[in-house]
């Protein structure tokens, strides 16, 4: 959210489940009380679940293997074997 870092954010959470006000909390974190409003308001005051990636999307460890595979000559379906990947999975990530 713009004009609170994340380190804000989990301050305003935090005060937020102490039952601490809006103005205390905007005081406390060095921020106004508008985007402390919003952020809670945008959320219902609930703080919603951490952000998490799907697990059908191949993560960043698994495109530098498949580069380093490419790299070496190997085929997107023994990379793919070796990643327990569909091989379709890895040639579509090479096509991109």
């Amino acid at each position: 959210m713009a004009g609170l870092s994340n380190e804000q954010q989990e301050n305003v959470w935090a005060l937020w489940a102490k039952g601490e006000s809006i103005r205390l909390i905007a005081r406390t974190i060095g921020a106004s009380q508008t985007p402390v409003r919003t952020l809670l308001r945008r959320h219902g005051g609930v703080k919603p679940p951490p952000r998490a990636r799907n697990r059908r999307h191949l993560s960043l460890s698994e495109r530098e293997e498949i580069s380093r595979g490419l790299a070496a000559g190997l085929s997107c379906r023994v990379i793919a074997a070796r990643l327990g990947r569909h091989h379709t999975s890895i040639s579509r990530e090479v096509a991109r």
